[in-house]
């Protein structure tokens, strides 16, 4: 009897892992169809409340990152009038320092001439007072008449007048230069200084200029990332609606056999034929989804098994209703192969296989059970609704 077993569940193992190669995107369980959706739809409005609020952030970025272009436009405006005025200063002060070179040059001349012609007058001063003796000879007899006489004299005031006339222009234009060249550099001064100003405000703005630039990098970038997070999230949606339509699709085929099966004959208990190991193999079903359930849970288990068993819309073997594919989520995750390779079945599992197997149930002739949702109705049994 042993071997049998060993033997039954062997052939129960490779049966589940023939079904679980069957190939599929989705493994949902029956049961958990309408949670899925109700599920599913909650995730879509989320992800919808998602792209609304990253739209939001995505047009608050790009009116920021107009703002501050229009700003660095202005800036770029600013920086380039200063940069003027600075070429402008730069010129004028280039203009003055030549002009106080100039400046220098006269002065130079003028101190050159003052001095040549102060030796000139000390030279005839000195003659004058070293020879004044022979000089008034010379003027006394050498003078053809008293007007004669007199006029020489006077020839003699008019060049020492000459001489200090000279003498103060030329100090006068020397004292004029100094003033001039004083003036220059005063104003070379306050060119230096409203240059040092400027110089001051172009770095600003300069230092405004690249700060918006890269306020503006750094917003192009915030823009590219949301823009990538709006794709992602659009994706996630478009995955979300074909997900939902799946759900949907499947809910109304569940529906849609729930009715046929109604509709549809049903056998007697007593004509169906039980193999070897369907007791084993429905005793472990029962564990993996209702072990943790009331007793009468777990015959509701079996039940919905056997009803299925006995209508012509589902397959006519306990093997055959329970790895139907996409019927049973313990087929479908490998705990049910754990389970029967363990033998984690107890002895309530049995005696509740037992019973269903007997034509016993709590449910009467349900088809499905789930976790209960709201708008789902049913008989519950601790944590299922039975339909």
């Amino acid at each position: 009897m042993k071997r049998a077993g060993k033997q039954w569940i062997a052939v129960l193992t490779a049966v589940a892992l023939l079904a679980c190669a069957v190939p599929t995107t989705v493994y949902a369980d029956i049961k958990d169809t309408e949670e899925k959706l109700n599920q599913a739809k909650e995730e879509k409005e989320k992800t919808e409340e998602a792209i609304d609020s990253t739209k939001d952030e995505l047009n608050d970025l790009q009116n920021t990152t107009e703002g501050l272009k229009g700003q660095l436009n202005s800036l770029n405006n600013d920086l380039t009038e200063v940069s003027n005025n600075l070429a402008d200063l730069e010129q004028k002060i280039e203009d003055k320092e030549a002009e106080i070179e100039q400046t220098g040059k006269e002065l130079e001349e003028a101190k050159q001439v003052e001095e040549e012609q102060y030796e000139a007058m000390k030279k005839r001063i000195q003659f004058m007072y070293e020879k004044r003796d022979y000089v008034l000879l010379e003027m006394f007899f050498g003078s053809a008449n008293f007007s004669d006489l007199l006029n020489r004299n006077d020839y003699i005031e008019q060049l020492s007048a000459y001489d200090r006339k000279q003498l103060t222009e030329y100090q006068e234009t020397r004292a004029s230069i100094e003033d001039k060249e004083a003036r220059l550099e005063s104003e070379k001064k306050d060119l230096d200084d409203l240059k040092t100003k400027v110089e001051a405000e172009q770095s600003r703005v300069a230092g405004l200029v690249s700060q918006t630039s890269g306020q503006i990098s750094d917003y192009q970038h915030q823009i590219s990332e949301t823009e990538q997070e709006m794709l992602a999230y659009e994706k996630q949606l478009e995955e979300q609606n074909n997900n939902i339509a799946q759900l949907q699709k499947q809910l109304e085929e569940e529906r849609r056999l729930s009715q046929l099966a109604a509709q549809s004959t049903w056998r007697d208990i007593s004509e169906i034929t039980f193999a070897d190991g369907d007791r084993y193999l429905l005793a472990n079903l029962i564990y993996c989804e209702a072990g943790n359930q009331p007793y009468s849970g777990q015959v509701a288990v079996g039940a919905v098994v056997i009803n299925r068993v006995k209508s012509a819309v589902f397959p006519d073997t306990v093997v055959g209703v329970i790895y139907q594919n996409k019927q049973f989520s313990p087929v479908a995750s490998g705990r049910l192969a754990l389970a029967l390779a363990e033998n984690h079945a107890t002895q309530a599992c049995y005696k509740a296989a037992d019973e269903a197997m007997a034509g016993a149930t709590t449910v009467g002739d349900c088809l499905f059970f789930r976790t209960p949702i709201e708008g789902l109705t049913g008989i519950q049994i601790g944590g299922h609704i039975f339909y």
